[in-house]
C-alpha cells in the first residue's frame, strides 16, 4: 500500500502533519505490539482513547510514549481516558483536560486538548471517547464543537472513538461541521473494529475547514504495520491521517 505524505514543512510555511487516533484498551493487551504499530505509522500527533486511568497511570503513559518514540502531552486519568502524545517536532503551547457532565450510572467522559505549533502552523488537537448512551453522546458531540471553537485557533483536529456510526446523529452532527477524514480523502481500510469483528467505522479523524486532508484511514498494509500486531495490540484498529495545515 502506498504511504501517506510524510511530515514536512513546505516553502510557504504550510506543514504536513500525520495524526493517529487509537483506542488502546487501557494497555491491557500486547504493549510491545501496540508500540510497533504506532512507530510504523510515524505520527506527529497521537490521539489516544482508553488510556490507563487508575493507579500508576502516569508511569504507563510514559512507558507507552517512550516505547513509541513520542512524548506525553495531555490527558489520561485527568481526562478520564483520552490522551495526546506527540513527536518532538511539535511545540506545545498549552493543554487542557476537560471532564464532561456525567449521566448517573454511566462512565465519566472527557476531552484531552492541546494547541501545538509546527513551525509557523498552529493546530488545535482534541482527543475524545464519546458515550455509549445516545442522548449523552449527542450532547458530548455538541460540547466537542464548542470546545474546538473555544480553543481560539484557525485550524484544529478532533479524533477519537465516537461509539457512533456514519449514519448516526452524533456522527452526523460532527461531520456536518467538520471534515470527516475518511469521507474526504479515503486511504487504507475503512472499518476500525478489530479484525474478525463486525465491520464498523466508529473511530475517526475530523478536521476543521482550511485543513487539507491528504488521506485518512486504517493503515492496513503499510510497511511495518503487521496484521498480527494489530490483532495483539488492542480491540480497535488505528486511524491515520495526513493533513496539510496552513501557516498562521
Amino acid at each position: 500500500m502506498e504511504d501517506l505524505p510524510t511530515s514536512a514543512t513546505e516553502p510557504d510555511g504550510c506543514v504536513v502533519v500525520r495524526v493517529l487516533s487509537y483506542n488502546i484498551r487501557s494497555m491491557r493487551d500486547d504493549v510491545a505490539a501496540l508500540a510497533r504499530v504506532i512507530r510504523a505509522c510515524r505520527p506527529d500527533v497521537v490521539c489516544i482513547q482508553e488510556a490507563p486511568r487508575f493507579f500508576g497511570w502516569r508511569k504507563a503513559a510514559a512507558r507507552l510514549a517512550r516505547a513509541s518514540g513520542l512524548v506525553y502531552v495531555a490527558g489520561g486519568a485527568t481526562a478520564s481516558g483520552p490522551m495526546i502524545l506527540s513527536s518532538l517536532r511539535a511545540c506545545v503551547e498549552r493543554t487542557e483536560d476537560v471532564l464532561l457532565p456525567r449521566t448517573p450510572g454511566l462512565h465519566q467522559r472527557g476531552f484531552a486538548t492541546a494547541v501545538l505549533r509546527f513551525g509557523r502552523a498552529r493546530l488545535g488537537v482534541l482527543s475524545c471517547h464519546l458515550s455509549i448512551n445516545d442522548q449523552e453522546r449527542y450532547e458530548q458531540g455538541r460540547l466537542l464543537l464548542e470546545r474546538l471553537s473555544a480553543m481560539d485557533v484557525l485550524y484544529a483536529v478532533a479524533a477519537g472513538d465516537l461509539n457512533d456510526w456514519p449514519d448516526g446523529p452524533t456522527f452526523g452532527l460532527l461531520a456536518g461541521a467538520l471534515q470527516d477524514g475518511w469521507a474526504t480523502k479515503p486511504w487504507g481500510r475503512e472499518h476500525t473494529t478489530r479484525l474478525g469483528d463486525p465491520l464498523q467505522r466508529i473511530d475517526v479523524v475530523f478536521a476543521t475547514k482550511g485543513v487539507q486532508v491528504l488521506g485518512c484511514g486504517v493503515p492496513m498494509g503499510l510497511p511495518g504495520v503487521e496484521e498480527r500486531d494489530l490483532k495483539a495490540a488492542t480491540d480497535h484498529l488505528p486511524v491515520l491521517a495526513a493533513l496539510r495545515v496552513p501557516a498562521t
